[in-house]
């Protein structure tokens, strides 16, 4: 059934968040972390095809993950697989999205996700995203869904809603955004009930959108002028490297939702989290033994250890742990990390020594 409702997937993200597994040549989106044999991005591709047609879903990647993004997702069509020559944050790859939808359908209406969010109570998304969908389609709203918050989280940023309206589920207009604040002021957003964790995920029409784009960051939308003869031809190629040369890097959230006064907010209810390091992997995923240990290695000997994250798929290789506690072991063919388990800069030693695929050391 042909409906004007879109899904945009946004894949083009690459770096180390998830090293040793995570590589350039293969960043977390496409990856089966945990062994579950499902990809982030395939979960997500599957999620939104509860919502809309397959066909009505779009991934946008870099050029250089086509082969691994078309293997994962066999039911993506051809023509629906945008690839962006090089990275360039979030506006570009949804300007980029937005004027493929406006040449196949002026009248449609698009949500924009990252593909490498953990969803849980799958039906209140759906709910939250189509409801959002509905809104933006008759209001010309700029819609984002705020997650209702379940603690004083210091990990993600903020919206501000006009109200308290919580236990409701109706648009809400944004006030303010706030990036990820500290512990003192996430209580004071936690216990206002006028604040809502940043999802990262959008709703509006790609009409909309666009109108924004020119208004906020005319310096973005500019670049991408003569898409309408460029676009599905044999000129997107050549057309997208020039874009894309000249295109700024900037986030749809800086160069658009807080500055426009169309932003509105749709609550979710759905359990939501954005995965950005190990450690948050570890709290977000179910198994843990009784001393608290998420251990995916088919063969361990452990003793005394609490709190702590072990990853490997070497089903010949015994593990034999003692005495760790909270500290993270993620073993590869070719790499092995241990460290403590919330310690963050083994992604800055990492980006230092620029070469996360360690080709280097083979």
């Amino acid at each position: 059934m042909k409906t004007n409702k879109y899904c945009v997937i946004m894949a083009g993200g690459s770096g180390n968040k998830f090293w040793p597994i995570s590589r350039d040549s293969k960043p977390k989106q496409f990856l089966d972390i945990v062994g579950n044999e499902q990809s982030f991005i395939k979960e997500t591709f599957d999620r939104f095809a509860k919502l809309v047609p397959k066909e009505n879903i779009l991934v946008v990647t870099l050029a250089r993950y086509k082969d691994t993004a078309t293997k994962l997702l066999p039911d993506l069509l051809p023509e629906n697989l945008l690839l962006e020559p090089y990275s360039r944050n979030t506006a570009p790859c949804i300007t980029f999205a937005a004027c493929k939808l406006l040449k196949r359908n002026p009248n449609a209406v698009m949500a924009a996700s990252p593909a490498d969010h953990r969803i849980l109570d799958e039906d209140k998304f759906l709910y939250a995203i189509n409801s959002a969908l509905e809104y933006a389609d008759k209001e010309d709203a700029l819609m984002t869904i705020g997650i209702v918050p379940t603690k004083p989280e210091t990990n993600y940023g903020y919206i501000q809603v006009s109200g308290k309206d919580r236990g409701n589920d109706r648009p809400l207009k944004v006030k303010t955004f706030t990036e990820k604040p500290d512990k003192t002021l996430a209580e004071i957003f936690y216990k206002s009930g006028e604040f809502y964790w940043n999802s990262g995920i959008f709703a509006w029409k790609a009409q909309t959108i666009m109108e924004e784009m020119k208004r906020l960051i005319p310096d973005v939308a500019s670049v991408f002028d003569g898409w309408e003869n460029a676009l599905d031809t044999e000129k997107e190629k050549d057309f997208l490297e020039k874009v894309y040369s000249e295109c700024p890097k900037i986030s749809i959230d800086y160069g658009v939702m807080e500055k426009t006064d169309r932003a509105w907010l749709f609550p979710g209810h759905f359990g939501w989290s954005d995965l950005d390091s190990w450690d948050t992997l570890y709290k977000v995923i179910d198994g843990k033994d009784k001393n608290g240990n998420l251990i995916f290695a088919p063969q361990n000997l452990t003793q005394d250890d609490s709190g702590s994250l072990v990853i490997s798929r070497n089903r010949k290789k015994l593990y034999v742990l003692k005495g760790l506690k909270d500290y993270m072991v993620i073993d590869t063919e070719d790499a092995l990390m241990i460290c403590p388990r919330n310690d963050e800069d083994y992604q800055d030693i990492i980006s230092d020594l620029g070469m996360p695929d360690y080709e280097g050391f083979r």
